[in-house]
């Protein structure tokens, strides 16, 4: 009888541990993609997400410029250039325009209350 009074108890403290535990690592914050590309140049992308509407549409992107052999590290620097998104032709896409950025850069759309942060691929600007 005592073993199974053990064995009830600690399932039921598995239990609360599981319902006090978030289902996903980021505490419930919806998954976010951003992409990169160049165009004539120029630094072009879009977000996705499950949901859109909080963390694809109208989302911050800004571009960082790498040091190093890859992202983070805390050496990469912001370059002051950033975007919102706005819905064109079925996609939420961004576009900075003209920088002048050269070397290795990537995008990065920081982290909201409702939405992991997420960094693009590194792609190479200018000449």
């Amino acid at each position: 009888m005592k073993s199974k009074a053990l064995t009830i108890a600690g399932l039921v403290a598995c239990g609360a541990l599981i319902t006090t535990t978030p289902a996903s690592g980021g505490g419930g914050k919806a998954d976010t993609q951003v992409t990169i590309k160049s165009m004539g140049g120029d630094p072009i992308g879009t977000v996705n997400s499950p949901n859109e509407n909080k963390c694809a549409d109208d989302r911050l992107v800004k571009i960082y410029r790498e040091k190093g052999g890859s992202q983070g590290g805390g050496d990469d620097v912001y370059t002051g250039s950033m975007d919102t998104t706005s819905f064109s032709n079925g996609k939420y896409r961004w576009s900075v325009g003209q920088p002048g950025l050269e070397g290795k850069h990537y995008a990065r759309a920081p982290g909201t209350s409702k939405c992991k942060a997420d960094n693009s691929k590194t792609i190479v600007l200018g000449n």
